[in-house]
């Protein structure tokens, strides 16, 4: 029986031969963009910014999906199993990434190895904030407050990061504060404008719309000094809280296996989208903090955060759940 033989080089040409031509036909129709909170939130506002623009420069609709629920472990989830073509990416969250897999028991994707990280997009502080109609109108009356009335010491949320800080302030102001948990930011917050809740801790982006209503009052705020877009916002720092100074972020990550021609083809897409002039402006007046990194940095930070946060989930003695 006749043997054919090939060469090495044959066998590499012929395996080219049978892989899609992802470097000249990527993106050839719509890519998803999914984000795991609730539209008209602070990650949802963020990624329709960049998806109009990303767009415009892929020559292709990004399209924004919303799939909220479970801190955002339903979208995260989704995007770890999607196909490695490209066409499904995630804004990724530092609660989901880095947080999540250091508070819940099941979670069912490895934020290392599950992503192939894209860029980050942006950082942001959070803040805790409290209806102008409340009994409390500064963070030590509304500590003051907790003690005195444990039972109505509570404060919305819908993240895995707004509960830490939640946490670390009970565990250095020694209070009580019960989470309501809310599907999206835009729902916990829109829950402290009808006095439903006590408090909200949120992103900067869902607190700084319920500010422009005139009915909530920012108390305090997770950056190390006064942020620009919240001047006379005291940090939880100046107050004497230790732990609570911090930045989250938002990052576009692919599902692991993506090929690195399409991961830097978004990548370049996103640098050139987060440096255009109006696009700053925007995220700016949005009380975010534009930046971009490269995959390996990204990915480093992934890595970083997830000791960071198990460490401080440790140390606070919270329990998973």
């Amino acid at each position: 029986m006749p043997c054919l033989r090939l060469s090495a080089g044959a066998v590499v040409l012929a395996a080219f031969a049978h892989a899609p031509a992802f470097a000249s036909d990527y993106p050839s129709r719509p890519v998803r963009l999914v984000v795991g909170y609730t539209a008209g939130g602070g990650s949802d506002i963020l990624a329709r910014v960049l998806a109009q623009k990303m767009s415009e420069g892929l020559g292709v609709q990004v399209v924004v999906e919303n799939r909220p629920g479970a801190a955002s472990m339903i979208a995260t989830e989704y995007v770890a199993r999607a196909a490695p073509d490209g066409y499904t990416i995630l804004l990724g969250a530092s609660g989901a990434l880095a947080i999540n897999p250091a508070l819940y028991k099941e979670v069912k994707y490895d934020a290392a190895k599950d992503f192939a990280p894209i860029s980050l997009v942006a950082s942001l502080p959070v803040l805790m904030a409290v209806n102008k109609s409340g009994p409390a109108q500064t963070l030590p009356d509304l500590l003051a407050y907790a003690k005195a009335h444990p039972d109505k010491a509570n404060y919305s949320s819908a993240a895995a990061p707004f509960r830490l800080i939640g946490e670390q302030l009970n565990l250095q102001a020694g209070t009580r504060f019960q989470e309501i948990l809310y599907k999206g930011s835009t729902d916990a917050v829109n829950a402290a404008l009808a006095n439903d809740v006590l408090a909200t801790i949120s992103d900067s982006i869902s607190i700084g719309a319920g500010l422009k209503t005139g009915k909530l009052k920012a108390i305090a705020i997770t950056s190390r000094s006064e942020h620009p877009s919240f001047p006379g916002v005291p940090t939880f720092t100046s107050m004497g809280l230790k732990g609570l100074d911090m930045q989250l972020w938002q990052g576009l990550l692919a599902p692991a296996g993506t090929p690195p021609a399409i991961v830097d083809r978004l990548q370049r897409e996103v640098h050139r989208v987060i440096a255009l002039p109006e696009v700053r402006q925007r995220y700016a007046g949005m009380g975010l903090d534009p930046e971009t990194s490269t995959a390996a940095e990204f990915s480093r930070l992934i890595a970083s955060e997830l000791t960071r946060w198990s460490d401080i989930v440790k140390s606070a003695g919270i329990e998973k759940l």
